[in-house]
C-alpha cells in the first residue's frame, strides 16, 4: 500500500490543534482518519480524501486541483479527491481536514 507519508504526517501535525481524538485506518489502498469511526480524510496515492457535506460540495468541486472521487469508475457520493497542488500549505489542509471533520460529526448526530 503506497500513499504520500509526507501528507499523512502533516495530517497528523493538524490534528494536534484540535481537541477531538482521530483514529488511523487502512483503507481505500491508502490511510484514512477517523474522527469516532467516521473518515474525515484520507491519502490514496498521491491524492487528499476527503468526505464533504452534500450542500457544499458544488462549491469544493469548483476549486482549482479538487475532482469527484472516483474510486469505483464512477463519482462517489459527498467524497472528492484533492491533488497535492491542492493542498500545498497548511491553511489549504486545514481547510479539507475541517470540512471532513465537519462531515463526520454530522453523521454522527443523524
Amino acid at each position: 500500500m503506497a500513499f504520500n507519508e509526507r501528507l499523512a504526517n502533516r495530517i497528523r501535525a493538524q490534528f494536534s490543534f484540535f481537541p477531538e481524538t482521530f483514529t488511523e485506518k487502512k483503507m481505500f489502498g491508502g490511510i484514512c482518519f477517523m474522527y469516532e469511526g467516521k473518515m474525515v480524510v484520507g491519502i490514496v496515492k498521491e491524492d487528499l480524501m476527503v468526505r464533504i457535506k452534500s450542500e457544499k460540495m458544488e462549491e469544493n468541486l469548483a476549486k482549482d486541483f479538487v475532482r469527484p472521487m472516483d474510486f469505483t469508475k464512477k463519482p462517489m457520493k459527498e467524497f472528492v479527491y484533492v491533488s497535492p497542488e491542492g493542498c500545498e500549505t497548511e491553511l489549504e489542509l486545514l481547510h479539507w481536514i475541517e470540512l471532513g471533520l465537519e462531515h463526520a460529526k454530522y453523521k454522527l448526530n443523524q
